[in-house]
């Protein structure tokens, strides 16, 4: 078989980008769904070709489109794929305790969210008893880095030239969470950075407030975030320092356990070489 010249190699990687891109935007929006328009603006691809890169997800069974609204969806295959992934580790796992301990300790719902490139995951989430919840966020939630406290928190320790090129990269999709600007989110990180946590009290979920500080690995790169969020009457300033000395004493056992697993699977792998 003839090898692809580079121009070829090049335009099939251009399209595998752009139905990753595809992808992580329809997860961005979960049940509600983009219509074609939408979806061609956010990523500035031109119509046509938005639309041959979904009708080749949807006949894989990646993507899916209802026939009475025409918004485009995640579709079956990658539900069935996500099942099928198996990290190193779960992060999920390793980071259970903390999070009902915190749902336990604050009586509030605690969320945990990782970096996926420009966006932020959430991936677990604990009730606490208080009685009436702040459920910002449902599991497998796709958002822009910056929305939300985990959003901000995942942020806040990255320099400024590095947030500027995320938010940049996320502009035509900010105003969908209360019409947010690129000023306005860089505004909150600063204040964050400021505050030493990160503080969601302006958008997206009316009555609600929400915290956060990020999870990082041993070079400080942060890759995760726990959050907790309540009704603003449960959010006064001094309530907030009192949970972020919590979250603080979660994630610092965390990072040093992650560490400690880190340098395990080094030394190990050291050995195997030998």
């Amino acid at each position: 078989m003839r090898e692809p010249d580079a121009t070829a190699r090049g335009s099939g990687t251009q399209s595998i980008q752009r139905a990753v891109a595809v992808l992580r935007i329809l997860a961005s929006r979960g049940h509600a769904g983009l219509r074609l328009a939408e979806i061609a603006r956010h990523l500035r691809l031109e119509r046509p070709t938005a639309h041959r890169i979904l009708k080749c997800l949807c006949e894989e069974g990646v993507a899916a489109q209802d026939p009475a609204s025409r918004r485009y969806h995640l579709g079956h295959l990658a539900f069935e794929l996500g099942l099928a992934a198996a990290p190193q580790f779960s992060l999920r796992e390793l980071c259970a305790r903390s999070l009902t301990r915190l749902a336990e300790l604050s009586g509030d719902t605690v969320f945990l969210t990782v970096r996926s490139g420009y966006d932020a995951v959430c991936i677990d989430r604990r009730e606490g008893t208080f009685p009436i919840k702040a459920l910002l966020l449902d599991i497998g939630t796709r958002r822009p880095l910056g929305i939300g406290a985990g959003g901000l928190a995942l942020l806040m320790p990255l320099a400024d030239a590095a947030v500027d090129e995320i938010l940049q990269a996320n502009a035509t999709r900010l105003s969908a969470y209360s019409g947010l600007t690129v000023p306005r989110l860089a505004a909150l990180v600063k204040r964050a950075k400021g505050a030493g946590y990160a503080l969601n009290d302006v958008h997206h979920t009316h009555g609600a407030v929400s915290l956060a500080l990020s999870i990082r690995t041993r070079f400080g790169d942060p890759f995760a975030a726990i959050s907790i969020g309540a009704i603003e009457a449960r959010m006064s300033l001094a309530r907030r320092t009192e949970l972020v000395v919590l979250l603080r004493n979660e994630i610092d056992e965390l990072e040093r356990m992650l560490a400690g697993l880190a340098r395990a699977n080094q030394d190990r792998g050291s050995r195997d070489e030998l």
